[in-house]
């Protein structure tokens, strides 16, 4: 199970306002300022203990029991006023391809004028052997589907990938998720006890239902690297239509505005290249830019400071913000972390 905090603390970076709202009756130990949390209601302990339930049940049961006691949830968010919400989600796979509770609760918050994105996250392990990004795929369209709100994909670690095994195509390939049926011959030769025809013609079928919707797509994610947290929230931004609030660009520096403001994202051979290709020569490219940015705050500081400007603020700069657009924007972060399930 992944945390929200990097991204917080990305949030309170570059001066978004965020709150964290935790939704898992589970996690009874976050590490991470929480607005809001679920177990202030109901705890899985207490569900088990008195329904007789296994864990998945219990998380099941929890989220109805969220689902017909709104008014604490809504109560709640009321007081974080017009905050960036990050709600941090269960892993358990019911929640996202069958069991309604949760995106019940989602709609209701819709109706009260939140503007949710869905941010599934998937370990990249899942690239290094056909049947689990298969398996990953279907299970990120079903939650699409059932889930039927503005929907992200992301590969998370993708930093760890080029430690894994080569794999048989680019990332692009598996970002875009192309024909898979170019991945029949990988998936047969990591079975071959099932290399028989019934399922060879399963798994063109599976191949084909997914192109059919073609819904699909990946975006990628290393945690640590500012530039990868920066696209995927410009991204999460334009599924939204998020505008950018009052709360945000009291603090940013050069370097924040230009990252923010940006017009071109990294295309899929970018992505191939800064991951696996020349990944040491990006990391060393990026570090010289990091402390190149670290020199370039300090020489505005003492500008600031001997200009007589005690807000830090740089003289000849000027930053303009759409303020009062009385939108909220929450995310839903769906986590999916062991080989098979998410």
């Amino acid at each position: 199970m992944t945390s929200p905090l990097p991204v917080q603390q990305f949030m309170g970076a570059i001066g978004r306002q965020c709150s964290v709202v935790n939704l898992d009756p589970a996690n009874d130990h976050t590490n991470y300022p929480c607005a809001l949390d679920i177990r202030d209601l109901v705890t899985l302990e207490e569900i088990m203990a008195d329904d007789k339930l296994g864990p998945n049940g219990g998380i099941l049961y929890a989220l109805e029991e969220l689902e017909n006691n709104m008014e604490w949830l809504e109560n709640g968010l009321k007081e974080l006023g017009e905050d960036y919400v990050l709600f941090d989600c269960p892993g358990q796979v019911e929640l996202y391809t069958h069991h309604n509770s949760l995106r019940n609760i989602f709609y209701r918050l819709q109706k009260l004028g939140y503007r949710l994105v869905v941010v599934h996250l998937s370990d990249c392990f899942c690239l290094t052997q056909p049947s689990l990004y298969i398996s990953n795929v279907l299970l990120s369209l079903r939650a699409m589907l059932q889930m039927d709100l503005p929907h992200i994909n992301v590969l998370t670690k993708i930093d760890k990938i080029s430690s894994y095994d080569p794999l048989p195509f680019n990332l692009d390939y598996y970002t875009e998720v192309q024909d898979l049926r170019y991945l029949m011959p990988s998936l047969d030769a990591e079975s071959p006890a099932l290399k028989k025809g019934k399922f060879t013609k399963l798994n063109e079928a599976v191949a084909n239902m997914v192109e059919q919707f073609g819904l699909v797509s990946f975006e990628v994610l290393a945690v640590e690297n500012k530039k990868s947290m920066m696209h995927l929230l410009r991204v999460i931004d334009r599924a939204s239509g998020y505008v950018f609030g009052g709360a945000e660009g009291t603090n940013d520096t050069v370097w924040q505005v230009a990252m923010r403001n940006e017009s071109s994202l990294p295309d899929a051979l970018d992505i191939q290249e800064r991951w696996i290709d020349n990944k040491e020569e990006y990391d060393e490219m990026e570090r010289k830019e990091e402390e190149e940015q670290k020199k370039l705050r300090a020489e505005q500081a003492r500008a600031a400071e001997e200009a007589g400007l005690g807000d830090g603020s740089v003289p000849g700069v000027a930053l303009q913000f759409t303020s009062g657009s009385g939108i909220r924007v929450t995310l839903s972060l769906v986590a999916a972390f062991t080989k098979c399930k998410f």
